[in-house]
């Protein structure tokens, strides 16, 4: 079955940097796009940024220029370099593949800034 475990987040300060870690497995990850979500409170889950198979990106306004999205096919992991950090941010990170019609998601992990 497939499995998505993140991990990397914590508490920073504002301005500060966190990189957050997707491990998948039960599939064959170079094929597929993966994608970071975030959901704070109150508030409905949103897309942060995607990678496709081939390496195209794509971000969220709110964070362009500030996060990163990469992907190791060798350690079937997606990365979330998160720089500039700001209170907004705070948020459960939620790391998404599609695989047919069906969403795959990790259980989140948690970034918090404080300011």
């Amino acid at each position: 079955q497939v499995q998505l475990v993140e991990s990397g987040g914590g508490l920073v300060q504002a301005g500060g940097s966190l990189r957050l870690s997707c491990a998948a497995s039960g599939i064959i990850f170079r094929l597929y796009g993966m994608a970071w979500y975030r959901q704070a409170p109150g508030k409905q889950r949103e897309l942060v940024a995607i990678i496709t198979s081939g390496r195209s990106t794509n971000y969220a306004d709110s964070v362009k220029g500030r996060f990163t999205i990469s992907r190791d096919n060798a350690k079937n992991t997606v990365y979330l370099e998160m720089n500039s950090l700001k209170p907004e941010d705070t948020a459960v990170y939620y790391c998404n593949v599609p695989v047919g019609s069906y969403e795959y998601w990790g259980q989140g992990t948690q970034v918090t800034v404080s300011s």
